[in-house]
């Protein structure tokens, strides 16, 4: 998938020590004569410890990416006790485009 992170990668560190990144990513479509729309989609991702670091060192909100991975889908119950249900992407390779900058 080709899009734009919707915000900064936020990486966090387990008891078990392994480091997780989640970031969303937008991607486009176009359609219709001329493009008269366009459909924005959304998608969760996740990268854990190597690919975590490099997410959360050199990437950005707004930046677009290039980003490869396998689907998962998983349930987990909100604190209001209902079900939830979500899919995430989780990231197997990572290529910036643009500026290779140190995000802040």
């Amino acid at each position: 998938m080709i899009g734009n992170l919707g915000k900064d990668p936020e990486m966090t560190t387990l008891d078990n020590g392994k480091r997780i990144a989640r970031a969303t990513l937008a991607t486009n479509e176009s359609f219709g004569e001329k493009s008269k729309g366009t459909l924005t989609q959304w998608h969760n991702l996740v990268a854990w410890d190597g690919k975590a670091d490099f997410m959360s060192q050199y990437l950005k909100k707004g930046q677009e990416v290039a980003i490869q991975g396998r689907l998962s889908s998983r349930s987990y119950v909100a604190k209001d006790g209902q079900t939830k249900y979500i899919t995430e992407i989780i990231v197997n390779e990572v290529l910036p485009f643009g500026k290779r900058e140190m995000a802040k």
